[in-house]
């Protein structure tokens, strides 16, 4: 084991989340692919081996340490990118049923290609748009957890997420900084939604330092018909 791992396992661990040697290997492998097909295509513009177990890995895992992962089944990621904080948390918690929504399909040819390198099951890719995936009623008001590690604000992300989420499940926005003002900006967007935030989480990464932020939104009712509005909608027309 070297540095890296050794560190990441043990802060891991008092969090409550043990890897076998099996897990390390995935997070290795996983690691190595990323670097590699990062060279081709615009994945991530964190590279060295301790950046991504920090800034990629172990962040992506935090979502773990708020929410009782080992009690969700059915777990949504959208837009998820380089697969974070999908993949990492299936390495963790192999029995979760991971659904991964992109709408760049050869970002899902990468995550495809780590799932079969790392023997990961009940992993499916979606190509397409949140807003015309969560109309589908395979993924309507249907998963337990979803998350989002993404930049658009909240008031964007509830629209774009909630959708996906059981009555009575959790969505997760992964943010940086404080997202008080988000919240409050959101708070229309959580009533049209049938939602509210039931905590907001905040961590600093173990090296650097820097803040990273949970928002916990549960969701108390089914999505109303009109919503989500047809794509790119939410994006630039927010519920305010």
């Amino acid at each position: 084991m070297n540095h890296t791992e050794s560190w990441f396992v043990d802060l891991l661990h008092k969090e409550g989340v043990s890897l076998t040697d099996q897990q390390l290997q995935q997070f290795d492998l996983y690691y190595q692919l990323l670097v590699e097909w990062n060279e081709k295509m615009n994945l991530t513009g964190i590279t060295e081996r301790e950046a991504v177990y920090e800034k990629h890995f172990y962040d992506s895992v935090s979502l773990s340490f708020f929410l009782d992962l080992n009690k969700a089944i059915r777990f949504a990621d959208i837009g998820s990118g380089a697969g974070f904080p999908s993949i990492p948390l299936k390495i963790c918690f192999p029995h979760l049923e991971v659904t991964m929504v992109d709408s760049l399909n050869k970002r899902l040819h990468f995550l495809k290609h780590v799932i079969e390198a790392l023997g990961l099951q009940q992993m499916n890719c979606v190509h397409g748009r949140a807003e015309d995936m969560a109309r589908l009623k395979e993924h309507r008001d249907q998963y337990d957890v979803v998350t989002a590690r993404a930049v658009a604000r909240l008031n964007i992300l509830n629209e774009l997420c909630l959708p996906f989420v059981r009555i009575g499940g959790k969505f997760a926005a992964m943010k940086g900084a404080d997202p008080a003002s988000e919240v409050n900006e959101a708070q229309n967007s959580l009533i049209e939604l049938k939602a509210d935030v039931q905590n907001v989480h905040h961590l600093t990464l173990p090296h650097e330092q820097s803040d990273r932020h949970i928002v916990i939104v549960n969701k108390t009712g089914a999505t109303p018909k009109k919503y989500p509005r047809k794509a790119g909608l939410p994006g630039k027309q927010p519920i305010v």
